[in-house]
């Protein structure tokens, strides 16, 4: 009966180990999903929010249901866009992306494809 009770102890000693290092598994995985998933997510909406701010008449934008336009006025909590001549649409302002200005560089005739 003694000999029970002094394995029962020694296991149980030996689980309170084992449980501190579940914590710390549970709180490094939380640690790398907000370094790799939610921080990046946060950076990319400060970047949109900066970029929305920074909108005024004339300048070219991406809607959320992929219209592309240049804004012709804007209003308190929408954009006029017109999407080609004399035809403009109003859109909410949380519905335009930042439009991709990069194009991808073309070859030169001749050149040699790597």
């Amino acid at each position: 009966m003694l000999s029970n009770l002094i394995t029962l102890q020694s296991a149980g000693a030996e689980a309170g180990g084992a449980g501190m290092m579940n914590i710390i598994m549970i709180v490094a995985l939380i640690a790398i999903f907000y370094l790799f998933m939610i921080r990046p997510q946060q950076k990319r909406q400060k970047e949109i929010r900066k970029f929305r701010e920074a909108l005024g008449p004339g300048s070219k934008v991406l809607t959320a249901g992929g219209i592309h336009g240049k804004i012709k006025q804007v209003k308190e909590t929408s954009y006029v866009v017109e999407i080609a001549n004399g035809v403009a649409i109003t859109i909410d302002k949380n519905s335009v992306y930042p439009l991709g200005t990069e194009q991808p560089e073309k070859p030169e005739p001749g050149a040699e494809v790597k």
